[in-house]
């Protein structure tokens, strides 16, 4: 198997509302600065992949205007997924361990400002027993934070202690949405509050991979891929157990999430309730430090958000803060879809 890092990370700020910029607009300044941080060009790249929602635009095969950011001509090889950029990034992965690419350009990107995203996302929902009851991601989680306070697993206090501690956290991140102290306001869906769930916000972000000495020449410390899974629950709310997640454990045990302790874990979790479930399916202790950027509770752009905690993740390792470090991506109601990177960094 070959070494695959991530040696560069960038992200848009992420604004309520962007509705002045196309997607290509949007997605600019991010490409141009993960490409500057390494010094390559777009013809030095070998692959590229993208993720994103048709759903949010509106349009089948959006990804494609999307492409017009990234200079499709002289041909590249392309590729795209219908997931969170965190899922893109996977596929880069396997090309890159194949030995089919040197280097990598992954990217994501979303804009819900134009529509109503809880509508947009109640429309994705199973059409036979879920969508009829037009149930919203915000219900959806307060279900499963209900589970959580009734099974003794959590409170509405220390929920609002992890939204307190995330905000908190992203004060001195410039791209975050909330910063510093925020009240926790009243019920959005009960035991929920305001709160307890994500900002609404439009945001890209882009990471760079690249394989063994490639790696080592265009990043003082790349952040080691060292194992990548993601796994998915049963389609059926009704047949799970809310409180928990089987298939995070199972992705990160694949992972080797648990061969070594780490010290940082970036959780993909925009609810408070979810970095409940989370905590526990990744055995994780007060030892490590859990969301240090904010986390989704700071900054939630659809469709990227997973790739962010990913590249927040490597970030944390490139600056030299992080030696082992988690990135986790979920997708769909409730922790359905869920992904777990570990990413090291070269012993100093």
């Amino acid at each position: 198997m070959r070494d695959v890092a991530i040696v560069a990370f960038s992200q848009t700020e992420t604004r309520r509302s962007s509705e002045e910029l196309s997607e290509v607009e949007m997605l600019m300044p991010v490409l141009h600065d993960v490409l500057e941080r390494t010094g390559l060009r777009t013809g030095d790249i070998d692959f590229t992949c993208s993720g994103s929602c048709d759903y949010l635009a509106g349009r089948a095969f959006s990804f494609t205007l999307a492409l017009d950011g990234v200079g499709a001509w002289p041909p590249i090889s392309e590729s795209h997924v219908e997931m969170d950029g965190a899922w893109a990034l996977y596929e880069a992965w396997v090309k890159l361990l194949t030995g089919e690419a040197d280097t990598a350009l992954v990217y994501s990107y979303g804009k819900t400002s134009p529509g109503s995203i809880r509508d947009v996302l109640t429309r994705q929902l199973d059409p036979y027993y879920l969508a009829p009851l037009w149930p919203d991601p915000v219900s959806l989680a307060a279900l499963q934070a209900q589970a959580l306070i009734d099974s003794g697993a959590t409170s509405e206090r220390e929920l609002a202690g992890i939204a307190a501690r995330s905000r908190t956290a992203a004060g001195p991140n410039p791209r975050a949405q909330l910063r510093g102290h925020h009240e926790q306001g009243d019920y959005l869906v009960h035991p929920l509050r305001t709160g307890d769930c994500p900002p609404i916000g439009d945001g890209a972000a882009a990471v760079i991979l690249a394989a063994g000495d490639r790696a080592r020449d265009l990043c003082a410390r790349p952040a080691w891929i060292r194992g990548m899974d993601h796994r998915i629950e049963a389609h059926g709310l009704g047949v799970r157990d809310l409180t928990d997640s089987p298939s995070t454990r199972l992705a990160a045990e694949h992972a080797g999430a648990f061969d070594a302790p780490v010290d940082t874990a970036e959780l993909h979790a925009p609810f408070t309730s979810q970095e409940v479930v989370l905590r526990k399916a990744l055995d994780l202790d007060d030892s490590a430090r859990v969301n240090p950027s904010g986390g989704a509770l700071a900054a939630n752009p659809i469709m990227a958000a997973g790739l962010v905690r990913i590249g927040e993740a490597a970030a944390a390792i490139h600056r030299g803060e992080s030696g082992r470090a988690i990135g986790h991506a979920t997708s769909g109601p409730c922790l359905q879809q869920n992904l777990v990177a570990v990413l090291e960094g070269e012993p100093t």
